[in-house]
Formats: structure tokens, C-alpha cells, sequence
């Protein structure tokens, strides 16, 4: 092996004078082997070993050396070149670490056989605690800007991407490497892309700020082509006297589906109180006309007339009819839930389903998993899917496919923050999908608002998906609807889960009503209606049915013939009145009276949530009534 050493005629008084003159630095003459042989006061304050310490001792193992490459490959690098710089990690007596840049050369003194070595050795220490901290410090930025959902794109002065984070690859759809050193614009849609630039210039150029600040909504475009809305904050900054801007990205996707159902749900609340309202007044009519109408057909012998007589009845149903409707729309129906198989309920249901499609639709029934129990109207829930799968023939009318699939699912918070109608729990989900034409956007938001359709003039009352709508609301659930244009329609019914184990045992069958039997000694009823032409109505079926009648227009003035008349037997009295009492506060007043007195409630709402429903479970009657149906609940209390 060959040695390149430094030209002879160094001799050690030389080097002597060196290390006095340099004492106060740090400077180590040690052998090739590592034995140290002059040791400055330099790097006995450095070090904390004195000279007489030190001198003697092998300076790897006295200081515990850490070089950045190998110890062999730095000695060999000494023996070849003669030299060597580099950075070392050594130990302070007491222990603590101490970094130096080292500058080594070899040299030979005069009458000397082996080569010795000059280290100097500068403390930076302190520039690699910094160093360190710094690096620290970025890798801590660099886990937050990681791990906050925001998205983070960082640009020079001309618009280029500098840096863009994981949440932003995310977020766009890029790689990292796919997007630095390109212009953001290509994360913009036109015609923001194309004005970008002239922002960053005007600011560069002016001050002027029309992209600089906080809270800006804009759109963003992905990799695939599609664009969102995003909040965007822009913070300004100057590194190696350049300027740079980082953008703080948002995505509002979520935020404003949520904000569009909310607002979709307020106004089907609204529209939902509107019609139950106009159906409550309208049952009061309908009363009237059927009330009037069953009279005069019970005192005309006229046949014709009788069956002109039996056409109006006949309307007035048939608007008793729509009124219900728009009371399951408003969610003001009566419901009477038990807990149901809802899987073996659609099962059972499919053989009607089929002949109301025809043989031109092809209907499948899926059942997926267990545990499909949920507290519904049965019947309700039936025509909830009949009007479902009506909706779809209509939408296939050259054959199709119609798929109910029957599942259980968990909706998580996340669900349930885009969706606010709906809580976080388990649910049975009836879906219906079919293979018709779909909808448009514009259809799709209106497709549940009560008389809306698409159909021709006369082909539908636009009521069905209402009415679905509404019996998923009152049951606890919701209705979603999904559809692509030429593709098809899904709706997905969904209704809080329930135990299977509290299952009610099957109902016996319902046998007919007995007949009504006659009043005994003429019973005295006090009838409370603040509707006069409905007032009159009931007083005059109750007289024709031989009862006694006194009647009031508002719950004080009940009270007051309650007190006059001891011999009241039954209470009759609309729920909703004016006045400040309504119905159930006047029974309970009337209740403290005559504890014995027998109430009967009526009303044009029929939502078991009204006040009174929990005092009358027996002595409930919906307007419009019949005489019989009045008469037969009056006996079931009396008697």
C-alpha cells in the first residue's frame, strides 16, 4: 500500500509552535494509530480533559468518535490523500454529545519513521442542535399538514405548485409529483382558470387583493373532470426572498349537501303543515255535505233521487279519501304500528305486486341477512310499496325490471350529519329499483311535494310519493331517492330497527261490529264543535238516533252546561278549537267534575301525537264520520 505524505522538513519544533500559537483553539496531534500527542487548552475546554488527561490515551475511544463514514474508511482516506474533512459526533467528559467539523492532515517530521495527524476540530454543536430542531420542527409541520383534512397547495409568485399534500392528492386527485412545477390553474374550471394568473400578477404588481384572504368559496376541478365547491384561504409568505402563497383548501361538498336538505326537509315541513291544515278544514266540509246528505237520503223515498243522493255520498268519500292523503303526507295519518317482519311481509306481498305489474315487468325480491324487524302500520307499509311499485310501471311502460331488496343497515354519525331528518342507529332498508327512464335534477328536487307529477292530465294525483314520503317521516324513517336519467329510479325506504323478541303475538281475526243498540232513557250527550254547520251536523244525527242533546261552541261554555246539567252522560268535542282550551284540556276539567262522564273525540286531524290521543284510545272518531260509525262508538262507551 502506498502512502502520499506531505513533503518532508516538518519538524516537531514546527508543530510545537503550531499547537502554542493555536492553543487557544482545538487542535489534537495524535499518531496513525490514534494515540494522542499534543492535546491545545482549546480542547481541554471543549472536551473537559485536561492535557495531562488526555496526552497518551487512543482519541477515538477518549472521546467516543462517531465519524459520518466508516473509522477504516477515514484512515485509509489519511493514508491515500493526506488529508480528511468531515463532520464527528464526540463525547464531552461529562457525557453530553458534542459535534465538531474535523480537518485532519497528515504530516511528518523530521527524523520521523511514521506520519502524525493535525485534527482541528471547530464546535458546532450548536448550528446541530439548531439543525435538528429544525428538521424536528418540519417533520412535525409536515404530520399536521398530513393529518388535518384540509388540503394544503403551495405556490410561487408565478402560479406553480411548490408543494401539495396528501389531503390535497386526495382532494384533486393527483399524485404530488403530477402537479409540482405545473400552474394551479389546472385545478381550477374555466372561467376561473383563465383569470388566475392576471390575479397573482395585479397583487404581485399593485398589492391589490382579490385572491389574498380568508373564507373565499370557489369551485375546484378534480383529475377526472368533475368540480366542487371548496372554501379557500390564502396566506402570503417570503422564503429566500421569494414570495410564496399557501392555499388552505376545504372541501364544502358534504356541508352543502346538507344544507340543500335541510333546506328540502324545511319545506316539505312546511308544505306538510299547509296540507295538513287545508285537509283538517276540509274534513269539516265534507262532514257537513255527507252529514246533510245521509239525512235526506234516510227521509226520501224518491228512488232516482236515492241514487243522485248515493253519487254525492259517494264524492264526499271519495274526498275523505284525498284528505287522507294529504294527512300522510303531512304526517297527521292515524298509525297503528306493530312490530313487522319486513322481509317476510315483502315476501309475502310479492304475488299482488306481480299481477298489479304485469307480465311485461319482471319483479325480484331480495332478502339480504336478518334481523328486519321494525315497529310499522303494516297496511301503511303496504301501501307505501304498492305506491312505490306503481310509480315504477308507470315509469317502464314497455316492460323493465322491478328489485325490492329488503336489508339491514347501520347509519354512522357521518350518515347522519349529511342527512340531519335522520338519527345514528340500525334500520331496515326497503329498497325499489327498476330500470324505468329516471328523473332529471329538477324533477328529482320536487318529486315529493304533494299534486307534483309528470304524468299526463288525469293519469295521477301526484300524491303517492307524498304519501310515502310522509309515512317514512312519522314512522322515525326517511325516503331517499336516487335516479339517473335513462337509467332508472332507486328509492330507499328506511325504519328504525327493532328487536325481533318483542314481536306481539299475531292479532285474531277481527270479527264484525254488533249492531248499535237504541239509546237507554234518551242518554244526554253534550256536543262541543266550534264549526256551527258541523255542530249541527252531529246534533241532528244524535236526535234522529234518539239521544237528548246540549250543545256548546267553545270548552268554556262546556263547562259552564256541564255544571248546569248533572245529567250529562257523554262528552262529544272536536280537538282543535278556539278559545284557549282545546279538546283534551277540556276533558280532563270535565273529568274533575264528573269523574264517571264517558268522552268521545273528534277531529279533521287524525295524528296520534294531537292532544287527547292518550285519554281516548277508545273514543276516537275521524271526520267525516257516518251516522253508524258515530252511533256504534257511542254504544261501545255507554255501554
Amino acid at each position: 500500500m502506498t502512502r502520499a505524505i506531505p513533503p518532508t522538513g516538518t519538524s516537531w519544533e514546527s508543530i510545537d509552535e503550531l499547537v502554542r500559537i493555536l492553543d487557544g483553539a482545538n487542535l489534537i496531534v495524535h499518531a496513525l494509530d490514534g494515540r494522542i500527542l499534543r492535546w491545545t487548552a482549546g480542547c481541554a475546554q471543549l472536551y473537559g480533559w485536561d492535557a495531562e488527561e488526555a496526552i497518551g490515551r487512543h482519541v477515538g475511544e477518549l472521546l467516543g468518535t462517531v465519524a459520518e463514514g466508516a473509522a477504516a474508511a477515514i484512515s485509509h482516506e489519511l493514508r491515500e490523500q493526506g488529508s480528511w474533512h468531515g463532520e464527528l459526533r464526540q463525547n464531552h467528559r461529562s457525557g453530553r454529545p458534542v459535534f465538531v467539523a474535523s480537518r485532519c492532515v497528515v504530516l511528518l517530521p523530521d527524523g520521523e519513521a511514521e506520519p502524525v495527524v493535525v485534527a482541528q476540530n471547530i464546535d458546532i454543536s450548536d448550528l446541530k442542535y439548531a439543525q435538528d430542531d429544525l428538521a424536528a420542527r418540519e417533520s412535525h409541520l409536515r404530520s399536521i399538514l398530513e393529518t388535518v383534512p384540509e388540503a394544503m397547495v403551495v405556490i410561487d409568485d408565478v402560479g406553480e405548485m411548490i408543494s401539495f399534500s396528501k389531503a390535497a392528492e386526495k382532494l384533486f386527485g393527483y399524485a404530488a409529483d403530477e402537479v409540482c412545477g405545473r400552474n394551479v390553474r389546472m385545478l381550477m374550471p374555466n372561467p376561473d382558470r383563465d383569470r388566475h394568473d392576471g390575479y397573482i400578477a395585479r397583487y404581485v404588481a399593485t398589492g391589490e387583493r382579490r385572491i389574498i384572504g380568508f373564507g373565499r368559496v370557489v369551485t375546484g376541478q378534480r383529475k377526472d373532470g368533475t368540480t366542487f365547491p371548496m372554501e379557500l384561504a390564502i396566506g402570503e409568505a417570503a422564503a429566500n426572498g421569494k414570495r410564496i402563497f399557501t392555499g388552505f383548501i376545504r372541501d364544502l361538498t358534504s356541508r352543502h349537501r346538507m344544507e340543500e336538505e335541510l333546506r328540502q326537509a324545511q319545506k316539505m315541513e312546511a308544505v306538510g303543515q299547509l296540507t295538513g291544515g287545508i285537509a283538517h278544514d276540509f274534513n269539516n266540509l265534507l262532514t257537513v255535505i255527507s252529514g246533510n246528505l245521509e239525512m235526506i237520503e234516510r227521509r226520501l223515498e224518491d228512488n232516482e233521487l236515492g241514487v243522485l243522493l248515493r253519487e254525492a255520498q259517494d264524492a264526499a268519500e271519495d274526498g275523505a279519501k284525498l284528505t287522507g292523503q294529504l294527512l300522510a303526507f303531512g304526517r297527521r295519518q292515524t298509525l297503528t304500528p306493530k312490530l313487522t317482519d319486513i322481509g317476510r311481509l315483502v315476501s309475502n306481498f310479492a304475488d299482488l305486486l306481480r299481477r298489479t305489474l304485469g307480465e311485461a315487468i319482471e319483479l325480484r325480491t331480495v332478502v339480504t341477512g336478518a334481523g328486519h324487524t321494525a315497529l310499522v302500520d303494516t297496511a301503511q307499509l303496504q301501501n307505501a310499496l304498492l305506491n312505490l311499485a306503481l310509480n315504477a310501471r308507470d315509469a317502464m311502460p314497455r316492460g323493465g325490471r322491478l328489485t325490492v331488496e329488503i336489508t339491514r343497515t347501520r347509519l354512522d354519525a357521518d350518515y347522519a350529519q349529511n342527512h340531519p331528518q335522520l338519527r345514528i342507529g340500525d334500520y331496515v332498508l326497503l329498497s325499489v329499483s327498476d330500470t324505468g327512464f329516471g328523473m332529471s335534477a329538477e324533477v328529482q328536487q320536487r318529486a315529493f311535494e304533494p299534486f307534483f307529477t309528470t304524468k299526463s292530465v288525469g293519469a295521477g294525483s301526484g300524491l303517492g310519493l307524498s304519501m310515502v314520503y310522509g309515512f317514512a317521516r312519522q314512522s322515525g324513517g326517511d325516503l331517499q331517492l336516487r335516479s339517473v336519467l335513462g337509467k332508472g329510479t332507486t328509492l330507499q325506504l328506511f325504519l328504525p330497527a327493532a328487536a325481533p323478541a318483542q314481536a306481539d303475538p299475531a292479532p285474531p281475526p277481527e270479527e264484525a261490529p254488533p249492531p248499535a243498540s237504541q239509546p237507554q232513557s234518551r242518554e244526554l250527550i253534550l256536543v262541543v264543535e266550534d264549526d256551527a254547520r258541523v255542530r249541527r251536523v252531529a246534533v241532528a244525527r244524535l236526535e234522529t238516533e234518539g239521544y237528548r242533546v246540549i250543545e256548546a261552541a267553545t270548552g268554556a261554555q262546556a263547562l259552564t252546561l256541564l255544571g248546569e246539567h248533572p245529567g250529562i252522560g257523554l262528552l262529544f268535542t272536536d280537538i282543535v278549537m278556539p278559545g284557549g282550551m282545546l279538546g283534551d284540556e277540556l276533558a280532563k276539567e270535565a273529568r274533575l267534575l264528573r269523574p264517571e262522564i264517558k268522552v268521545l273525540f273528534t277531529s279533521g286531524y287524525a295524528e296520534p301525537g294531537l292532544p287527547g290521543r292518550d285519554l281516548a284510545e277508545a273514543g276516537w272518531l275521524k271526520k267525516p264520520y257516518t251516522a253508524r260509525e258515530l252511533a256504534t262508538r257511542l254504544r261501545e262507551l255507554l255501554d
